[in-house]
């Protein structure tokens, strides 16, 4: 078992940034892959970004892409998002999630783990 808790979410105008971050519990993080998606409301679970247990393997969503970065401090048992250039549309919770394969792809249902989410909130 893995527990996951998502913290650093707020409210900020367009064009701010925030950081959020991932604290793992319950198991060791080694091997494990991490995401990161939000879900905003009416709309389903859209995946933002990924990382591999051994930060070799990124990825991330196009509408993402240069304005997020995802990392992980495997010491800590932590992974983060740091989201620049914030816009209105990608205000939604955003949940981190956990795949003990390592795999860091975009698929929902390929993760094992999932927090509870925190929310953002982008104003124009």
């Amino acid at each position: 078992q893995v527990q996951l808790v998502e913290s650093g979410g707020g409210s900020v105008q367009a064009g701010d940034s925030l950081k959020l971050s991932c604290t793992a519990s319950g198991r060791t993080f080694s091997g494990i892959a991490v995401g990161w998606f939000r879900q905003a409301p009416g709309k389903g679970r859209e995946f933002v970004a990924a990382i591999s247990w051994n930060i070799h393997s990124t990825n991330y969503a196009e509408s993402v892409e240069g304005r997020f970065t995802i990392s992980r401090d495997n010491a800590k048992n932590m992974a983060y998002l740091q989201m620049n250039s914030l816009k209105p549309e990608e205000t939604a919770v955003y949940y981190c999630a956990a795949n003990v394969m390592d795999i860091s792809n975009a698929a929902a249902g390929e993760y094992d783990f999932w927090g509870r989410g925190t929310q953002v909130t982008v104003s124009s």
